[in-house]
């Protein structure tokens, strides 16, 4: 196990220029696929050049036993010529469909002021959404999506996307359409953050 105060080596190649089409992808916490193995790279190799080399986040803090549970969904942005741009999860409840926690969202340097992070925020949405339509299909054909999940739980007509916000960061989830909880602050990882949320109607059909 890695010390916590010891940066790990960044294995990323320096990006220089994002090259469109964007390409989103996503995964399961727990899926073991060995062809995800890129973008389970790619999406360790952000976060780390992010969080930790950029923002001094703890290594031991950054990656944790949430990244690889069922009920977490990753997303990649990765360029046209494959290099990892962004990433971010989305944490699932099942006994709670209708609330999920958007974090990790991660956006490399140069990618940044591209409104790569706003459509960052859309992918995590658009994977929040299909989560909830697909919970209401399983409900509808008598299913479970999980060993937890029952199948009478009712599918959710609205979907709340709860975010934990760094406060430099709270202008741009403004934009995207989120609004701060409370306004109490609270440090995390030695840097000020406060809950925000955005909720969404889950389409029909």
């Amino acid at each position: 196990m890695p010390s916590p105060t010891v940066r790990p080596p960044l294995c990323i190649e320096p990006l220089r220029a994002v090259v469109e089409p964007v390409h989103f992808a996503t995964a399961r916490g727990d899926d073991a696929d060995p062809a995800l193995d890129a973008l389970r790279r790619g999406l360790v190799d952000v976060r780390l050049e992010v969080f930790v080399a950029e923002q001094d986040v703890p290594l031991a803090l950054e990656v944790d036993a949430r990244d690889f549970e069922a009920t977490t969904i990753h997303v990649l942005a990765s360029g046209a010529d494959g290099v990892p741009l962004a990433a971010a999860r989305l944490l699932l409840d099942p006994d709670h469909p209708d609330r999920v926690h958007l974090g990790r969202l991660a956006v490399r340097r140069a990618a940044r002021g591209t409104g790569l992070g706003a459509r960052m925020v859309t992918a995590v949405e658009r994977a929040a959404l299909e989560h909830a339509a697909a919970v209401g299909s399983a409900a509808a054909h008598g299913e479970s999506q999980t060993s937890t999940a029952a199948a009478s739980v009712e599918p959710p007509a609205t979907i709340t996307v709860v975010l934990s916000a760094q406060e430099q960061a709270m202008g741009f989830y403004r934009r995207c359409g989120y609004r701060a909880l409370t306004g109490e602050r609270y440090l995390d990882a030695g840097i000020w953050h406060q809950d925000m949320a955005r909720t969404l109607c889950v389409p029909l059909g």
